[in-house]
């Protein structure tokens, strides 16, 4: 690959044909005859067609829970009576052509991070008691609700949501739904395995150092870390402004249908951005056709990238040049932020635990009690000292956006690793933040960062795209995000396909056993089942 990847002529671009936007369909079959899980997308135009009943998809969702539930731990709670109580609402309303809102009768999950009424949020802690009230969503929460989404259950945490993998004191490790021996990623691990499942198409996350973007592409599916503020968030996170709430969904389509419900504006947050101009679905179908991409594989030589990682993220790179992007390899003018990264968020782990006692204090996970320590080490000064370099990246990165559209890089230099572990095992790394230094810098920048799956390594495990913005331009993250998946460039087979391919390439090589495997997905409804076939 030449250092630009582009057309040579203006002509040859003009002439290069715009990729037609894709009907909404339900996925094809995966391995066995057993379904991928359906987009909301799909849902909604199969609730408008009458064929098909938002508790059948619920029922579904709730069946695929119980199914992979024992190996993956995705969830804190499940709260069947009540999802289907909500489902069954919808379904009157959808039968009476009155749906209450953009997603009424979508199954979603929501992290246990989030306020959610009528039950606790423990925040993946022991510290935390399950006494009320609970009488108050949080602000992406309450949209979700005023559009009739239904409600499954909360999503497992690290503690207080400290780290880039999802394991807890509270519920145990979270594991891939590719390979339950392996991590799914965190801190929104939860959410992005219980897509990845099918326990509901949309998941509600929360990232303060890549949080969404990590277990996204660990578990092979998309997900948003908007622009700060976008997104409604209370009460406030101890983490401050590093801090964003986003999607995680089967597609960008989705991303971009539930970032016009969660981004409503919401009084209680003083931070959030102003009113949405129009809907993050528009112009979602334009393309990439003269959009300046600046690809950066390694930051410049600064991080050591897994060689299936980057031939995965390359292809994909290389993917939006032939779709008309004008295509540079180019690095982000800074070196790795991490001592600041490490002051703001050891800091706010300190204050997140301030009011705990000694025997509170001896409950908590302890490499959270380690960086808290270490984050009440740090002075006044140290922190704006930690704000100044922000401040000093934040003004690098809006001058390369004068340059540029768009920054794509990899998610992570690496694929998942063993459950249970904060680092790769024989990395020599300290702590979550050595393997993800292509999504902090973006926190402290407060930029819109999508993580898009472009394929898996040898072993069948999911490598993801990065696509970062400047602030502000979330619908044109979205949109170049979707003609990767318009192009047929992006999303993977669904974790029981993958494994089967995974074994049948195994099998074919002499003794080499085939990896033990999750228990199959529970197959839809008898009514969605013939909406596959028709």
């Amino acid at each position: 690959m030449t250092d630009r990847i582009a057309p040579t002529d203006t002509e040859d671009r003009a002439a290069a044909p715009r990729p037609a936007a894709p009907e909404p369909r339900m996925p094809a079959p995966g391995a066995g005859g057993r379904p991928a899980p359906p987009t909301a997308t799909a849902l909604l135009a199969a609730y408008r067609a009458g064929t098909l009943s938002p508790v059948e998809a619920t029922r579904d969702a709730l069946a695929r829970i119980a199914a992979t539930e024992p190996s993956v731990n995705a969830f804190v709670r499940v709260d069947e009576e009540a999802a289907l109580a909500r489902a069954e609402e919808s379904a009157r309303r959808w039968e009476r052509g009155e749906p209450a809102g953009l997603l009424d009768g979508v199954p979603v999950t929501v992290k246990d991070i989030l306020l959610q009424r009528g039950g606790p949020t423990f925040k993946g802690s022991r510290t935390t008691g399950p006494h009320g009230p609970w009488e108050e969503d949080a602000p992406s929460v309450a949209r979700l609700r005023e559009h009739g989404a239904v409600f499954l259950g909360k999503t497992t945490t690290p503690e207080f949501g400290w780290k880039g993998v999802t394991d807890s004191p509270l519920s145990g490790a979270t594991r891939n739904p590719y390979d339950p021996a392996l991590t799914s990623g965190g801190s929104s691990g939860g959410g992005a395995a219980a897509v990845a499942v099918g326990a509901g198409p949309l998941a509600l996350g929360t990232d303060g150092g890549g949080s969404v973007r990590i277990p996204a592409a660990f578990c092979g599916i998309f997900a948003l870390k908007p622009t700060y503020g976008r997104v409604p968030l209370y009460p406030a996170s101890a983490f401050g402004t590093l801090a964003h709430v986003g999607p995680m969904t089967l597609d960008a389509r989705d991303a971009a249908l539930m970032m016009d419900v969660i981004s409503g504006q919401d009084a209680r947050d003083w931070s959030q951005s102003g009113p949405v101009a129009e809907s993050f679905r528009t112009g979602l179908d334009e393309g990439v056709r003269g959009l300046r991409v600046a690809y950066s594989p390694t930051f410049g030589g600064q991080v050591a990238v897994d060689p299936a990682v980057a031939a995965a993220v390359r292809a994909g790179v290389e993917r939006l040049a032939a779709l008309g992007a004008w295509v540079s390899e180019d690095d982000p003018d800074f070196t790795d932020p991490v001592d600041a990264f490490h002051t703001l968020w050891f800091s706010g782990a300190a204050r997140v635990v301030q009011p705990l006692g000694p025997r509170a204090r001896a409950r908590l996970d302890p490499g959270l009690r380690e960086v808290c320590g270490q984050g009440e080490r740090y002075s006044a000064l140290d922190y704006l000292a930690a704000v100044d370099t922000r401040m000093e990246l934040g003004r690098r990165m809006g001058r390369f956006h004068e340059r540029y559209d768009l920054l794509v890089t990899p998610t992570l230099p690496v694929t998942a690793f063993d459950a249970g572990l904060e680092v790769p095992k024989g990395s020599g790394l300290r702590r979550w933040t050595g393997w993800t230094p292509f999504t902090y810098p973006f926190n402290l920048t407060q930029q819109p960062a999508a993580s898009v799956p472009v394929g898996t390594d040898a072993r069948g495990r999911p490598v993801g795209l990065q696509i970062v913005g400047p602030r502000h331009a979330d619908a044109l993250v979205l949109r170049a995000a979707h003609a990767l998946y318009a192009a047929g460039a992006a999303g993977i087979a669904p974790p029981a396909r993958q494994r089967s391919l995974q074994a049948a390439a195994i099998s074919s090589r002499p003794s080499t056993t085939v990896p033990q495997t999750m228990p199959g997905i529970q197959p839809m409804s008898p009514l969605m089942s013939r909406l596959l076939r028709s």
